[in-house]
């Protein structure tokens, strides 16, 4: 009877310690595990700010270089009605020394090459001409203002892109929670060979280690690297959105626009146009390196999300 007491005492005493070395395995990896979750849902926040951000940046580039399009092409009809004066004046104009001064004989010179109501043509001409001007300034202006901002949102993508980054802290964390996970595996089994834990317990443990260690197959450094590739873009898109800026301010300028020298402007307008296209492409790289970022970012805190939940 003795013998058979002691026995049972032996076997209680050892339910007793799996039971109790079951537990604090758990709450080791409760609290190795834990408040995951919360760092992971601000990066996440971030990521979709700086997406944003960029895609702004994006959006203001595809603008500039559109109008920077839009307005070569008016530039080229100013050319063109240029060359129609010309060719008008040497048909026949009296000889002059200067556009204005050509047109206000330019009635004369339609007389004489045989056009009916030469006056009012040219007085149509000239609104023309002032109206195309008009509005080659504005896009002009247009393209300034657009490559300007699109500029300040890749310099603020670049800061932002470059803090959204996993800390050491937070790798060294999850590194001790897989290490935890692992414990309480080997816990588990020890406990489930020598039936020394219930079945509820047993199912319990095994619910956090699924959850938890899922962590094996999330690549942290992947959320790093798509901040490195959208910072590297952001910076530059911000420098060929300022040297863009700097270009389509001077192209657009009184002095360049009223100058004789017409090459000069044309390949100040070309210079802005690559440059507004090279501040697109490089924003839309910048995007898209967020976007992807949040999409890693997504697949860590939904892990977190289930092994916290597990870990309840």
């Amino acid at each position: 009877m003795r013998i058979s007491v002691m026995v049972l005492l032996s076997l209680w005493a050892g339910v007793a310690h799996a039971n109790t070395d079951l537990s604090a395995a758990i709450k080791n990896v409760r609290a190795s595990c834990g408040n995951i979750s919360a760092e992971l849902t601000d990066m996440k926040k971030i990521a979709g700010i700086t997406t944003a951000i960029t895609g702004g940046g994006t959006v203001a580039g595809g603008v500039a270089l559109g109008t920077g399009i839009a307005k070569s092409k008016i530039d080229k009809e100013i050319h063109k009605n240029e060359e129609l004066i010309a060719a008008l004046e040497e048909a026949g104009a009296v000889r002059v020394t200067s556009l204005d001064m050509f047109y206000e004989t330019f009635a004369s010179a339609l007389a004489q090459t045989g056009t009916a109501n030469g006056q009012l043509y040219a007085a149509q001409l000239r609104v023309k001409k002032n109206k195309l001007e008009q509005k080659s300034k504005n896009l002009g202006n247009i393209r300034t203002g657009t490559l300007a901002t699109a500029t300040a949102t890749n310099i603020a993508g670049a800061i932002m892109s470059g803090t959204n980054r996993v800390k050491g802290d937070l790798k060294q964390q999850i590194d001790e929670c897989l290490s935890s996970v692992k414990t309480l595996s080997n816990i588990r089994m020890q406990a489930r060979i020598s039936q020394t834990a219930t079945d509820a317990e047993l199912a319990r443990a095994e619910e956090i280690i699924r959850a938890c260690d899922a962590w094996a197959m999330v690549d942290i450094s992947s959320i790093n690297k798509r901040s490195t590739g959208a910072t590297v873009s952001s910076g530059i898109g911000a420098g060929l959105g300022l040297a863009g800026t700097i270009t389509s301010a001077s192209a657009n300028s009184k002095d360049v626009r009223d100058g004789d020298d017409k090459q000069k402007e044309k390949n100040l307008n070309t210079a802005a146009n690559v440059l507004a296209g090279g501040t697109t492409a490089a924003s839309l790289t910048a995007t898209i390196f967020n976007a992807t970022q949040i999409s890693a970012i997504k697949r860590a805190a939904t892990v977190a999300d289930e092994c916290e939940g597990a870990l309840k």
